[in-house]
């Protein structure tokens, strides 16, 4: 018998299709950016977006098919949360931003003058739509702002600290610290005077010199300053031109304001000297000629000071050379605008003479002498006894003259220099032989 399988029923098959995914609970409700959220509900495996009011989140983690958990991306208001799987997408739970209060983290500068008008930048978080910068109490203008970052033009205050806060519809936040500072006092530079080539160092004296940023001569920068203490300061004064230039001091609270003067000074000039030698021994007279002699503090002979020395006038100072050795120094004069050129002074010994030929002539004298040594050539006089005549320098070893009419018998010849007077040689003078 043939059987039919049209005849027989067949078994309804079960649908395979996998449902959307289902969203129970979210927790928090509400929230800022960047919160973490939880959802709970069926379907979660293989998700592949969790969107916030169709933005997506970032970051999200499928814990197990009924828990997720995800971060709150940008957003406003009141939002609704799915979750994307290839089955489908969720139903949509509520989620509601909220506005967070804002809070500074740094306040650059954190101090400031009196007298406000400094720019200062605060950073933070929760800064968009902010409607007030104050410092205390005082409103600020404030210049742009971001959600991280405000600028703001730091109002008047009175000396001490205020706490620096920012508003938005979040609320206020707390408080950071700016301190108010005076404005610096400079009352004296000492000394006030300096060559123009700079490098001096100088002290300056005044009030409100803590957290000192520089320390100026006219537009030009000291080289270096050292900060002592809030009342004085130590500068390295720059390169400048001749004449007076105003020193001041900037500190956070702004820049001193007093005109205090520093001079610089042009180095003085030796044109002349006079004696331009002398003796080793020292003493001898000198006259300095030349300019910007005035407030010279210090003559000197090679390294040598010449104590005591007078300033007659801006070109002229009289001295007494100091002991010193045989040889050429240079004379220079130092005043608080720098050290001069220097101009050669001799050192002279005392002359020599060695030889003297002949060394015996007539009453009547004219006869030619011929005297050797050392030293002669800055010979002054040669005398025979107390008479001086006149001579010939021929060389620094030899000079001339001529003897003199004088009495029978020995004389004593020397000579004289810058360097002082020699020993005496003997010169004998003769009468006619007797009948």
């Amino acid at each position: 018998m043939e059987s039919s399988d049209s005849a027989m029923p067949r078994a309804t098959q079960p649908s395979t299709a996998a449902a959307a995914p289902v969203i129970t609970t979210n927790s928090p409700f509400s929230g800022v950016a960047g919160t973490v959220v939880t959802l709970t509900g069926t379907g979660f495996t293989g998700a592949t977006a969790v969107t916030f009011g169709g933005t997506p989140s970032a970051s999200f983690t499928v814990v197990s098919a009924t828990g997720i958990t995800t971060v709150a991306p940008a957003g406003a208001g009141t939002v609704q949360i799915t979750v994307t799987t290839p089955d489908g997408t969720s139903n949509g739970v509520g989620f509601t931003y909220t506005i967070a209060t804002p809070a500074i983290s740094s306040v650059v500068p954190n101090q400031g003058s009196v007298e406000g008008g400094n720019t200062v930048t605060l950073t933070g978080t929760g800064f968009a739509g902010a409607t007030s910068v104050r410092f205390g109490t005082v409103a600020a203008a404030f210049l742009a702002v971001s959600a991280t970052q405000a600028t703001a033009v730091a109002p008047a205050g009175s000396l001490g600290t205020v706490g620096v806060t920012i508003t938005t519809p979040g609320g206020t936040s707390a408080g950071v610290p700016y301190t108010y500072v005076a404005v610096p006092v400079l009352s004296s530079v000492t000394p006030a005077q300096g060559p123009l080539v700079g490098g001096n160092s100088i002290t300056l004296s005044g009030t409100g010199f803590t957290g000192t940023t520089s320390v100026h001569f006219g537009a030009n920068a000291a080289s270096s300053f050292t900060f002592v203490s809030a009342t004085q300061l130590t500068a390295v004064v720059p390169v400048g031109g001749p004449g007076p230039v105003a020193v001041t001091v900037t500190t956070p609270g702004g820049t001193s304001t007093q005109a205090v003067p520093y001079y610089y000074l042009a180095a003085p000039v030796i044109s002349g000297v006079t004696a331009g030698s002398g003796p080793v021994g020292g003493g001898m007279p000198v006259t300095l000629t030349g300019a910007k002699f005035l407030q010279a503090t210090a003559v000197r002979f090679g390294a040598t000071a010449a104590t005591p020395y007078t300033i007659f006038s801006a070109t002229e100072i009289r001295t007494v050379s100091p002991p010193g050795v045989a040889g050429s120094v240079p004379v220079t004069v130092t005043t608080p605008g720098g050290t001069s050129n220097g101009v050669a002074y001799l050192y002279l010994g005392a002359p020599v003479v060695s030889g003297l030929a002949p060394n015996q002539g007539p009453l009547a004298g004219g006869n030619t002498l011929t005297l050797t040594g050392v030293g002669l050539t800055y010979a002054t006089a040669v005398l025979f006894g107390a008479v001086p005549v006149g001579f010939t320098v021929v060389s620094d070893t030899q000079l001339t003259t001529t003897a003199p009419p004088g009495v029978a018998g020995a004389v004593t010849i020397r000579v004289v220099t810058p360097g002082g007077t020699s020993v005496g040689v003997s010169y004998t003078r003769l009468g006619p032989p007797g009948i």
